[in-house]
């Protein structure tokens, strides 16, 4: 692993079910570029990734689902009861990441970076690290989340729990602690207080965000707290429906990021967002119908895009209402074209499709760059 120039790397860990991808995603909303270290594991022992001959080859074709893919839930039943049936996992899937990793951060243009990864104290990622930070939450809740969010039993959930290191070890190498068992506010709290700490941060000079009073349409990053107009104007936009709060929508920040459209000192629309996989998933799309629904759109899904290209994504999923007779014209303009989840022909596409699409939505999809990582790498 080479060092990275001008970067600040944070190393993210924390044991299963702790909240790590809650914590990046924070990060993510306060500017850093973030890397998830296990979804390049999955990406590794895809059908068309390096490592999944030898992955195959080692535990053999029952692992395989009928489209050839590997059943990543069975392959975890058998190496998280068997130490050394991980240990040979590890050794076929870490070389890939590492390099997929170097890859990303060395594109990447944000001066921090994260790396969020359930085995980065064992590997040799920390050693690229500036500093470490443990997720720490206790065991009660982490079987709690496993059981509620992932439908496991909970001899299953304890299993995978005590399958791995001791928090305590983690924490003891640690150099930023964060608890996450309250509510996101206070979590959040948390992560914005150890960020700034960070030298690149304290040393920039802080950028006063000015009232904007032009009459062009501009787009901004929505942030934690601006929950309280998002959740104002989502419920100006509802056509009947369930109201949400100014809660719902902090809580949603550990999920999702928000752009928001502006006119003026007016919050006139907003996109809710996210990344995963080196895929972005438009989910939300809400727009003042007193405004020019196409220049509107248009604005806020060009930086929509601008920042997932800046995030490296690979494609943009959007999902759209199926009662709609068609797609609006300006999604056509803008390149996104109607697509089924079983013509994508890249499998961590088809995942992002598969998790993402809400029932009774049509999907749209549009490339965004072709080059993959992982393939080849």
């Amino acid at each position: 692993m080479s060092n990275w120039t001008g970067k600040y790397v944070i190393g993210l860990t924390g044991n299963i079910a702790t909240g790590k991808s809650v914590i990046c995603r924070m990060l993510g909303h306060l500017g850093a570029y973030t890397v998830d270290a296990d979804v390049l594991s999955h990406r590794a022992i895809s059908k068309d990734g390096p490592a999944y001959p030898a992955v195959v080859d080692f535990f053999g074709k029952f692992i395989l689902q009928p489209n050839g893919e590997i059943d990543r839930q069975k392959l975890g039943r058998i190496v998280f009861s068997d130490s050394q049936a991980l240990a040979e996992l590890e050794k076929q899937i870490h070389p890939y990441v590492t390099q997929a990793v170097d890859i990303l951060l060395k594109r990447s243009r944000q001066q921090v970076a994260v790396i969020e990864a359930i085995k980065l104290l064992e590997g040799n990622l920390v050693q690229a690290c500036d500093s470490v930070w443990v997720v720490f939450a206790p065991e009660r809740i982490q079987k709690e989340r496993l059981m509620i969010k992932r439908g496991m039993l909970e001899a299953e959930a304890l299993q995978r729990i005590h399958a791995q290191a001791s928090q305590k070890d983690k924490i003891a190498a640690a150099d930023v602690i964060i608890t996450n068992t309250g509510s996101f506010s206070e979590t959040w709290q948390q992560v914005v207080s150890a960020w700034e700490k960070i030298p690149v941060v304290a040393e920039s000079p802080k950028i006063k965000e000015l009232p904007v009073d032009t009459d062009e349409f501009n787009v901004i990053r929505g942030h934690p707290r601006d929950s309280s107009r998002i959740a104002d104007f989502i419920n100006q936009s509802h056509n009947g429906g369930d109201m949400v709060t100014e809660t719902d929508v902090m809580n949603q920040f550990g999920d999702m990021a928000f752009l928001l459209l502006q006119h003026g000192n007016s919050l006139v629309g907003l996109a809710a967002w996210q990344v995963e996989n080196l895929v972005a998933r438009i989910l939300h799309v809400y727009l003042d119908k007193r405004i020019n629904k196409k220049m509107g759109l248009t604005c806020l899904i060009k930086e929509l895009e601008r920042a997932s290209t800046d995030l490296q994504c690979e494609a943009s999923l959007v999902f759209l209402p199926a009662g709609e007779p068609n797609p609006d014209e300006t999604w056509l303009e803008l390149g996104y074209k109607p697509k089924t989840i079983n013509a994508m022909i890249v499998e961590a596409w088809k995942e992002a499709a598969i998790e993402s699409k809400p029932p009774g939505t049509i999907m749209l999809f549009k490339q965004l760059r072709e080059d993959r990582i992982l393939y080849p790498i």
